[in-house]
């Protein structure tokens, strides 16, 4: 009997020894592994696992895995009475908690009587290539990049040179108009010149300001009075204010301070935004342009009425060449990101579709003061 009872402890002895060994070896990987039954509930993971997913083995034991990996149809790979690598799962999850990850998901079944299970389950390896997926966004962006300016180079000699000839020829009839008899024919003729000449040469600043912006050109930093650069490109887009019927409603305080700002790459800025919320709004809407500034930022915030970004837009918004407008080039908004960045600004974006839309955008001011607190409270 005592030999018997030595055997027994030797051989519980044994395999207390191989299932340590077995969990040191699933503790010391780098990918996540997740067990789960056959009703769906956690049975097992390791550090990696709780790690990626934010929950502690003891705690999510029992509880159904749906909470931590959705979209993975669980009970399928349970139920599949083939052998373990039958009805294979892979997909990519983004994960927010407890920090933003992308997670690569390989999940398969685990039949019972199989040496690796005592029961229908399913095992899930987890892979974190969140860096992977960054360096190929980076990829592509900087891909886009040099796609923009080979795009930029075109565009300056399919506009240029016909902007060239048009201001030549307005010069010539300006010398023609000069040699008429005095007289309103005269007179209106010359208006008629000075206004083309005029939106020939905005013409010419944008398409100057546009390449230079696609190109990744360095501002200028000099102290720049944002409302007066507000003011010349909402001067630019008169035309096409009135045209839709907006209504634009500019709030700023009596005194702003100066930010340091290349007014040419801003006025850009301004010009791409209030155009996109005009486009956006169609006939009659409202178009509310609020400036206001604190001890640190310079803040100009845009909120229109229109038809606001649906959800799966809102990740591709600054994506060059990505546009939801018919006709479109998806560079507008590209440009804006890249001249807010240059100038150390960012952008905040809320939108409800069918509501509207509100940019924010946030400047450092080239003087930042001390703020004065208030007193504490009185001791009681």
């Amino acid at each position: 009997m005592s030999t018997r009872v030595e055997k027994l402890a030797f051989l519980n002895d044994r395999l207390a020894r191989r299932r340590g060994f077995l969990e040191a070896v699933l503790q010391s990987i780098q990918e996540g592994v997740l067990v789960v039954s056959a009703e769906g509930a956690v049975v097992y993971a390791n550090r990696t696992a709780e790690t990626m997913l934010g929950f502690e083995s003891e705690h999510a034991r029992g509880r159904p895995v749906e909470r931590f990996l959705p979209d993975v149809d669980w009970a399928a790979l349970a139920r599949n009475g083939g052998g373990a690598w039958d009805g294979v799962s892979s997909l990519e999850l983004e994960v927010l908690r407890p920090q933003r990850r992308i997670l690569s998901v390989t999940a398969f079944p685990l039949a019972a009587g199989d040496a690796a299970a005592e029961e229908p389950g399913a095992v899930a390896i987890l892979r974190d290539v969140t860096r992977e997926r960054e360096d190929a966004r980076e990829a592509l962006a900087s891909q886009n990049a040099r796609d923009m300016r080979m795009w930029a180079a075109q565009l300056a000699h399919e506009i240029g040179n016909p902007l060239n000839a048009i201001s030549l020829n307005l010069q010539l009839m300006d010398r023609s108009v000069a040699g008429l008899p005095e007289g309103p024919d005269r007179e209106d003729l010359a208006e008629s010149l000075r206004i083309s000449r005029d939106e020939v040469s905005r013409l010419d600043g944008l398409l100057r300001n546009s390449l230079n912006a696609l190109r990744g050109g360095a501002p200028n930093l000099v102290p720049c009075d944002v409302l007066a650069v507000l003011q010349r490109a909402l001067g630019t887009l008169r035309a096409d204010i009135q045209e839709h019927g907006v209504s634009v409603d500019v709030a700023a305080p009596a005194r702003l301070p100066p930010i340091p700002g290349d007014a040419e790459q801003l006025q850009q800025v301004f010009f791409n935004l209030v155009k996109n919320a005009v486009q956006a709004m169609g006939e009659g809407g409202r178009l509310a342009i609020a400036l206001s500034a604190d001890d640190r930022d310079l803040t100009v915030a845009f909120r229109d009425t229109g038809s606001g970004i649906a959800p799966e837009d809102f990740r591709r918004l600054f994506e060059p060449f990505h546009t939801t407008k018919s006709g479109g080039h998806g560079i507008g908004l590209a440009v804006v990101k890249r001249i807010v960045d240059a100038h150390g600004g960012r952008i905040d974006v809320s939108s409800k579709p069918g509501e509207g839309t509100c940019f924010r955008l946030v400047f450092p001011l080239a003087t930042r003061r001390a703020r004065r607190l208030p007193p504490p409270p009185a001791a009681r």
